[in-house]
């Protein structure tokens, strides 16, 4: 049985015990005073945040994955995180993938007892194929949840990377993993509701992580999303503005180069940037790995 006497994500919280008299604006006022503790707990944490996305950046680059597991919010926020790394980055599904307690169904509703599976935890591991070059990233607020504590312990015998991000200090999870990132954000609002400010501190931390790594890995020019999928109207529209924006071309060369590029944004910024063909900055783009200030340095270069 886990035992949660004593976790600070479990105690009351003596600042809102008048929450239920107060009306609608005190209520989120109240809640938005706690919220900011949210951030000055995670800066606290930011050395091993960041350690995490330099452990993470390596095993992705040479073929690895990132498998977040976790159960209820926590597991739902892993997978959310997981899920637009593909439209956002171009990362594709089977590279970042979160893996739930219960299954794709707990996703939309609670399925009780799958946290308490140790098992399911490695069978889970074992049906994706876990290897040495991945990376899992467990999420629990408790930081004790017996299926994502298994999931790192496992992940340590195959040789994985293994991350905890919990909201207790002296945790179990932060024990086994290899780097534990726990910021406490003190007891929530509503006693023991750690959907609040535990939730909201996982998914900053796990932002945090997923932007570094692709960061880091090339994904981003300048402080533009240059690999986005522009999939509909909208990507379409923000992609050819982002063209423009970059490069000081005007909207309809933007457009009209994309499409030249085969949509591919990274590539019409190379085209015009450099003043190249649609081969030249494929090319380049591949050489530099995706890195488009590389790659027009490059193409700049081997035309002087």
């Amino acid at each position: 049985m886990v035992n949660i006497e004593g976790l600070t994500t479990e105690t009351v919280n003596e600042a809102t015990k008048n929450i239920d008299s107060l009306d609608a604006l005190g209520i989120v006022t109240l809640i938005n005073q706690e919220d900011k503790k949210v951030a000055d707990a995670i800066e606290k944490e930011l050395p091993k945040v960041a350690q995490a996305v330099d452990a993470v950046a390596e095993r992705f680059k040479r073929g690895g994955r990132i498998i977040y597991c976790g159960a209820g919010t926590s597991g739902r926020m892993g997978t959310l995180d997981a899920v637009e790394l593909t439209p956002t980055y171009s990362v594709s599904p089977d590279r970042a993938f979160g893996l739930l307690a219960g299954g794709e169904q707990a996703m939309y509703r609670a399925v009780e007892g799958a946290e308490d599976s140790e098992e399911l935890a490695v069978e889970d591991l074992k049906k994706a194929g876990l290897t040495a070059d991945d990376c899992v990233i467990g999420i629990a607020a408790s930081g004790r949840t017996p299926y994502t504590l298994a999931a790192l312990k496992y992940g340590n015998e195959i040789g994985a990377l293994t991350v905890s991000i919990t909201c207790n200090g002296g945790s179990a999870m932060a024990a086994e993993a290899q780097i534990s990132i726990a910021p406490v954000v003190g007891a929530e609002v509503i006693s023991g509701s750690t959907r609040m400010k535990a939730g909201t501190a996982q998914k900053m931390i796990l932002n945090m992580i997923s932007t570094g790594v692709m960061v880091r890995l090339g994904k981003v020019y300048q402080n533009y999303m240059v690999h986005v999928q522009p999939t509909n109207e909208k990507l379409v529209v923000r992609s050819g503005r982002m063209i423009s924006q970059i490069t000081g071309a005007d909207m309809d060369t933007a457009l009209e180069t994309l499409r030249k590029a085969d949509m591919k944004v990274a590539d019409a910024v190379v085209m015009i940037s450099a003043g190249c063909d649609k081969e030249t900055a494929a090319a380049a783009l591949e050489k530099a790995e995706g890195r488009v200030r590389d790659a027009i340095a490059a193409v700049e270069k081997a035309g002087q």
